[in-house]
């Protein structure tokens, strides 16, 4: 119908492989049509977090022991976490992740729940699925107890951000 025309875009890529949609959702036109969608809006979000994580990384977090403590002493501007959290097995865990939503909305910030189903989900789990954009730096203390707290391998976490913050490649 006619009032359907207007929620389609034509737009070219490079290719149809769903990784284009990171191209087509990148090119200035599509993205003012799109502004105001779900999509979008995550899009902005991880660009944020991956400009601060590259100009002022100790405002970004990403893991879950740093960013529960950048929770924990109400450091969180904004929080992007997936979807998959919430559909973890454990009842406890998704209980903290419930509450750790609650927590930075009650304090003002901003909420982004990723769908692993679309590329800046699987962007954002690729950092685990649990990242932040800090109001304040965290202190050293919180960031040596969270780096104690967290199980993973420093160097594959330098790795992969080293990755994720390359510009990407044209074909």
């Amino acid at each position: 119908s006619v009032l359907q025309k207007s929620k389609f875009v034509m737009c070219h890529c490079s290719s149809g492989q769903k990784h284009a949609l990171k191209e087509v959702l990148s090119d200035p036109a599509v993205a003012s049509r799109l502004l105001d969608t779900k999509a979008a809006a995550e899009t902005r979000a991880l660009g944020r977090l991956f400009k601060m994580l590259n100009d002022d990384p100790e405002r970004a977090a990403y893991g879950h022991a740093y960013v529960m403590r950048a929770s924990h002493v109400g450091a969180i501007a904004t929080l992007l976490i997936s979807d998959n959290l919430f559909r973890c097995a454990d009842p406890a865990a998704r209980s903290a992740f419930v509450l750790l939503v609650e927590g930075v909305k009650g304090s003002g910030g901003e909420v982004h729940i990723f769908s692993t189903m679309h590329v800046s989900g699987e962007r954002l789990e690729q950092l685990g699925g649990l990242a932040a954009i800090l109001r304040f730096p965290m202190g050293e203390e919180e960031e040596a107890l969270a780096a104690i707290e967290d199980d993973s391998d420093d160097d594959e976490d330098w790795d992969l951000l080293a990755e994720l913050l390359a510009p990407s490649k044209k074909d």
